[in-house]
């Protein structure tokens, strides 16, 4: 193991560029980031895996608010990832930004389990918070926090594992790329099977009811095990230093052309071919051709979202449609929410070896048309959810509508009991006797009160409906996901310019934040009564912009970003000796000035014609 080279940074601090021990070609660090991702997907998934059950069942919201508050938090864990990009290459460097992002992460992941312990409000001793308010706000503040931490840390991880590494370890940065995709699989997978269970536990100091404070409580530790692990190989680690963001540069270059576009919008100006050569007179045209080349890809995304919002609906609809069938709900959720990776798991070494080369033996299946038919897999998910949803409503008991509430009295004997009511913002006691083996009374909102009246069932049934039919909507979704997602990552990497995988990384990540606010805006807008209804008008939503996106797709010409960079790369001597030219302080009279003025007026518009021909 040789001595760590050392740098210095420009506000003074040190990175390290160590030799570092390896095992089996491997450097040592990356088995700390890959068992650092490994903790941190198990506490995301986990705590995801109850937290709309959360909400609904101790935090008494309805189904609707549940939904959107959940759609909110995941839109904003994907929301951040820009931000955390822009201040891990700008700022403070990938390792600081991981380490001190982490932190806010594990605050979050243990605040969010202090949150579901009702003894902390239980004066009364009753099982029952006194305070929900503190609770709302302790869990809304745990959600921020781990917002911001699993987003920011998000765009850094990965690309710190790949500095880990020498230009000649190719093969082996190839391989750490697939060990840490199974690693982010494996910590969901583990985490979404054991999390439902710790919940369906019991615990409390004064009454004992379904464990959210142990289900949320071991997400957190294993955050703080995941902080641990990634300090522990700091020494070992290779630290490049912030060397600018490119999103921030590209942003930069395209407010640029827009401007300068506007400032010479008169007929008298000649026109360019594309609207961001307006930049020339500022920025490199290679820069402005890999700038060319990402925008075309980022406008094919401007549909995709669509998909994004159907499929993180299986953690919000979906489990709610769980809660509504018959099987053991514990162990029936956690089996359930446990498919989607093991099928990513199955399905795309299948896809790849067998689906896709018996495809392309018929015609040219390419990668946007894959996306296509990812994308009508979802809507045949969600329609194959509403089908199911129509048979679950038959087996369902008469609600109370809006204005009405209910009482429910289940196995209760013969005798006086003492049942507390909840109706508007007061609480009510009353007693009543029991003369049934399962009664549902129902009363009507009035004014000052409520009244009782004669609406009632005996003996209800369970529901007949299994939660094993939920299976092949969820095989249909995670079909849609193998085809949709990990084609449209191969193929925005295979159409990127070489320095502009992090932005379309950060636009990609971008269309599941904007997805999820579409599911808020659809939801709170389409006041359906009826839940299969919903699943539908999502599920042709999405048949439309799959067509939208099929001709979107059809009008679109692959190209090979190495060659285009390369084109430029042979020019680029000679533009930059035009441009140090140009550049050069001119001195003389003022005819003199106007006259070169005229000149390099002259040769811009040589270059302009020069960049249409090629």
């Amino acid at each position: 193991n040789n001595d760590a080279e050392k740098g210095k940074l420009g506000d003074g601090t040190w990175f390290h560029s160590p030799a570092s021990t390896t095992i089996f070609g491997y450097p040592l660090s990356i088995f700390f980031i890959v068992v650092n991702e490994f903790c941190e997907r198990f506490s995301y998934y986990g705590m995801r895996a109850v937290l709309v059950l959360y909400f609904k069942y101790f935090l008494k919201w309805d189904e609707d608010f549940a939904t959107t508050i959940y759609h909110t938090f995941v839109a904003l864990c994907y929301l951040t990832p820009i931000l955390g990009a822009i201040v891990a290459d700008s700022w403070l460097g990938k390792f600081k930004t991981i380490v001190y992002l982490s932190i806010v992460y594990a605050v979050g992941q243990v605040v969010m389990a202090v949150s579901a312990i009702q003894d902390i409000t239980d004066a009364n001793k009753d099982g029952t918070p006194d305070n929900m308010t503190l609770h709302v706000a302790l869990s809304m503040v745990g959600l921020l926090l781990i917002a911001l931490g699993t987003g920011g840390i998000k765009p850094c991880v990965a690309a710190f594992g790949g500095d880990q590494f020498e230009d000649h370890q190719e093969k082996q940065r190839s391989t750490f790329f697939s060990i840490f995709y199974l690693s982010i699989n494996a910590g969901s997978l583990i985490s979404t099977l054991i999390t439902p269970i710790l919940r369906a536990q019991t615990c409390g100091i004064h009454i004992q009811q379904e464990c959210y404070p142990l289900a949320f409580g071991v997400p957190a530790a294993l955050m703080v095990v995941a902080l641990i692990v990634f300090i522990v190989g700091s020494p070992m680690y290779i630290r490049n230093p912030p060397q600018g963001n490119i999103i921030v540069k590209v942003c930069k270059c395209i407010g640029f052309a827009v401007k300068n576009r506007f400032r010479h919008r008169s007929s008298q100006y000649p026109k360019r071919e594309h609207w961001m050569d307006w930049a020339e007179e500022k920025y490199d045209k290679l820069l402005i051709a890999q700038v060319k080349m990402a925008l075309k890809v980022l406008f094919l995304y401007i549909p995709l979202p669509m998909f994004w919002a159907l499929f993180d609906q299986q953690g919000s609809r979906w489990t709610f449609q769980a809660t509504t069938m018959n099987g053991n709900f514990a162990t029936s959720l956690s089996s359930h929410q446990t498919v989607n990776p093991i099928l990513i798991l199955i399905l795309v070494p299948i896809m790849d070896t067998l689906i896709y080369p018996l495809i392309s033996k018929c015609f040219n299946f390419t990668p946007l048309r894959r996306i296509t038919v990812g994308m009508f897999l979802a809507a045949l998910a969600f329609v194959a959810a509403a089908l199911l949803q129509i048979q679950i409503d038959k087996t369902l008991p008469d609600f109370p509508s809006s204005t009405e509430g209910q009482v429910k009295c289940s196995t209760l004997p013969a005798t006086c009991q003492s049942i507390s009511v909840f109706h508007m913002e007061s609480k009510t006691d009353f007693s009543f006797i029991c003369k049934f083996y399962m009664v549902i009374l129902y009363y009507t909102v009035l004014t000052g009160g409520f009244s009782l009246y004669g609406r009632s069932h005996h003996g209800f049934s369970p529901n007949t409906v299994h939660m094993a039919w939920q299976i092949i909507q969820y095989f249909l979704m995670t079909s849609g996901e193998v085809v949709f997602s990990v084609t449209g990552l191969e193929f925005s990497y295979s159409q990127a310019p070489s320095n502009m995988k992090s932005v379309l990384q950060a636009g990609w990540l971008l269309t599941v934040a904007v997805g999820n606010i579409i599911v808020l805006i659809v939801a709170e807008a389409a006041t359906l009564k009826d839940q299969w209804a919903e699943y539908i008008l999502f599920a042709s939503l999405l048949v439309l912009v799959c067509i939208i996106f099929a001709i979107m797709a059809y009008f679109y010409t692959y190209t090979d970003p190495t060659k285009i960079e390369a084109q430029f790369g042979e020019m680029e001597p000679e533009e930059k000796e035009k441009r140090k030219s140009f550049d050069m302080p001119r001195k003389g009279s003022a005819e003199s000035h106007k006259e070169d003025r005229r000149s390099s007026d002259s040769s811009s518009d040589d270059e302009c014609t020069k960049q249409t021909k090629i």
